[in-house]
């Protein structure tokens, strides 16, 4: 499960990495070194008004969807059964996106009590890209006219071995040279593009122990990427 995650560089850098239009408005967005659940991330889609990085609330809600609650249990989509699951299977087809972000979160079992956090970066630095899909939701209780909400959720897939058992699953960190492939839906058939849905090749990720600071969604700062030594059970 991938349900914590940093997202600290500017919008417009990430536009620039990603060879994007940054959408109108996202140039003010603060920093987060927490970003949870119904809160916002980016994702780049790609279609006939090209390349783009948007807003998303993260927790899809499909189409047909008559409560916003179900974005409750589909903030990460199964690499596994992404394809076939009603809540995923229109936006596997259609809708592909990348979401960046900078560091994600799991909490080991290494038996530590309570778990101990640990927070993941590419080695290299750049920004990780992780294999997302998008669905808007229109909200039946507004008027017809009401604006729909973007919403979206990050494919997760069997741990890597830069995972370091500390959890059995992790998302899925598309490299730059198959994040194109991930998105063209037009060129690579469905069983092409779920070829990509792989553990990273060890020695893409690493990760350090953090404080337990990060567990409370209401806690936010740099500080909460700092190293802070696992306390002993003794």
């Amino acid at each position: 499960m991938c349900g914590r995650v940093a997202l600290y560089s500017p919008p417009l850098r990430l536009a620039r990495f990603l060879d994007a239009t940054l959408a109108a408005g996202l140039e003010a967005t603060p920093p987060s070194w927490n970003v949870g659940p119904a809160r916002t991330l980016f994702g780049l889609t790609d279609d006939a008004e090209g390349r783009i990085l948007s807003a998303f609330r993260w927790g899809l809600i499909p189409p047909w969807a008559s409560d916003p609650a179900i974005a409750n249990q589909t903030i990460n989509a199964r690499q596994e059964t992404a394809e076939e699951k009603p809540s995923f299977k229109a936006a596997y087809l259609k809708r592909p996106c990348i979401i960046p972000v900078d560091g994600f979160y799991e909490w080991g079992s290494e038996g530590h009590r309570p778990k101990q956090p640990h927070y993941f970066t590419r080695r290299d630095g750049e920004p990780l890209l992780f294999a997302g899909l998008y669905e808007y939701w229109r909200d039946p209780r507004l008027p017809s006219d009401a604006a729909p909400i973007a919403t979206c959720t990050v494919i997760t897939t069997e741990p890597g071995q830069d995972i370091d058992g500390i959890h059995d699953r992790q998302p899925v960190v598309l490299e730059q040279e198959v994040a194109d492939r991930w998105l063209d839906i037009v060129n690579q058939s469905p069983a092409q593009r779920h070829e990509l849905l792989a553990p990273s090749r060890p020695g893409i990720l690493q990760h350090i122990s953090v404080g337990a600071a990060v567990g409370s969604i209401y806690n936010d700062g740099p500080e909460l990427i700092e190293f802070e030594a696992p306390q002993s059970l003794f």
